[in-house]
């Protein structure tokens, strides 16, 4: 990829990781091995289950009390997840590096986090954050009611960073689950969570904006297009839901601009919904793959990547360019090259790299996607057939 092109698409964002080794701001609800550990509850009496079709949707316009009413009804459902897992570190003393013969010694640390999540169905799946849960030796799912329930990670998806969790209950309350697709800036948006270990927090805001991508977030994923909300998150908010005026969740509470106020960001439950059944049925995702680093043409970058020694020359100043192309991915064993300016895929007009990214998800493994391509003053039809995204891949783009 050249220089311009980095430069571009360089952001500084994180994740609300709360069990990483890392001290900085975002991971202060980590706790030491010194905390004692919470007993795990069997289950009491069940609790009556909120079904969806039973919720009468909340008008802000006739009640100005619309937020308690959504708190009320959405959130029992809303949980709080204690996670543990074991690190080694090593030690860092010279001498006993020596000791050792060059090789030091490892030591065991136990570290705690603490994440948000929220219930999708009466008998325990519960939707989180993967990077809440993942590499977890052991997670507790603890309810409104005050119930410390064992739960069982069924997947996770580190390319959305989601992940389902699954704990043994019966007649559980349950999330009302919107549609993130007909969002508008300036309609409501609410937050609860566990901020900071603070339990059942709520924050209310407004939707931003829609459809930020990757880039414009600064998150290692290509596979997202965000929600953006001005309702405070924080480190503990992971996995929470994010609520409109009708009580319903329209997405996934994830990550926040470092250094930032009023920025928040959010997975939007329709996406929620596809990845979050695959975890449920099969344990995994399937990503389908190209290989390719694209880019929206205009004037300027047109003239950043003439000037530079990306090897190839732009003579428009509209489109969706490949900037570069995977070693040994599907789009290089079928011929795509850096410099092609795409057209079309599967006959669908291309006008921008979101619309590209659109149509790979939607597409089989396996199956061939029928690309169009300018290539220099020449229209050239290449198929490309989608394989899985690679582990590394997947592993490198969530940090």
């Amino acid at each position: 990829m050249s220089a311009p092109v980095k430069q571009i698409l360089k952001h500084s964002a994180f994740y609300l990781a709360l069990l990483t080794a890392s001290s900085s701001v975002g991971c202060s609800a980590i706790r030491g091995s010194s905390q004692p550990q919470e007993p795990i509850l069997s289950q009491t009496a069940p609790v009556a289950p909120t079904q969806p079709n039973q919720l009468t949707p909340i008008r802000s316009s006739d009640n100005p009390d619309y937020v308690t009413q959504v708190v009320k009804q959405t959130g029992p459902a809303v949980v709080r997840i204690n996670s543990t897992r074991t690190v080694q570190e090593e030690l860092q003393d010279p001498s006993i590096e020596q000791f050792f013969g060059g090789q030091a010694p490892r030591k065991q640390q136990v570290q705690r986090g603490t994440g948000s999540g929220f219930i999708t169905s009466a008998d325990g799946r519960v939707v989180t954050n993967a990077h809440v849960v993942e590499g977890a030796d052991s997670v507790v799912v603890v309810l409104t009611d005050g119930r410390r329930l064992r739960g069982e990670v069924v997947g996770t998806d580190r390319v959305t960073d989601l992940a389902v969790v699954k704990i043994d209950a019966t007649g559980l309350p349950t999330a009302r689950l919107g549609n993130s697709d007909n969002l508008l800036p300036g309609q409501a948006a609410i937050a609860i969570g566990n901020p900071l270990g603070l339990d059942n927090t709520v924050t209310q805001g407004i939707i931003s904006a829609t459809g930020r991508s990757s880039a414009d977030v600064g998150v290692p994923t290509e596979r997202i297009n965000f929600i953006q909300t001005d309702a405070a998150i924080n480190p503990g908010n992971s996995g929470g839901p994010l609520l409109n005026s009708s009580g319903e969740v329209i997405g996934v509470n994830t990550a926040i601009i470092q250094g930032a106020q009023g920025l928040g960001f959010a997975i939007p439950i329709n996406t929620v919904k596809r990845i979050a059944e695959q975890l449920a049925t099969k344990g995994r995702v399937d990503h389908p793959y190209l290989g390719v680093q694209m880019g929206e043409l205009s004037p300027e970058l047109r003239s950043q990547i003439n000037q530079s020694n990306a090897g190839f020359k732009v003579n428009q100043d509209s489109g969706v360019i490949v900037i570069a192309v995977a070693p040994n991915s599907p789009a290089a064993r079928a011929g795509l090259r850096p410099g092609d300016v795409i057209q079309s895929v599967n006959n669908v007009a291309i006008q921008s790299s979101r619309q590209v990214q659109e149509q790979v998800e939607a597409s089989s493994i396996g199956n061939p996607m029928q690309i169009t391509v300018k290539r220099g003053n020449q229209t050239e039809a290449i198929a490309v057939k989608p394989e899985q995204l690679p582990v590394q891949e997947a592993v490198d783009r969530r940090g």
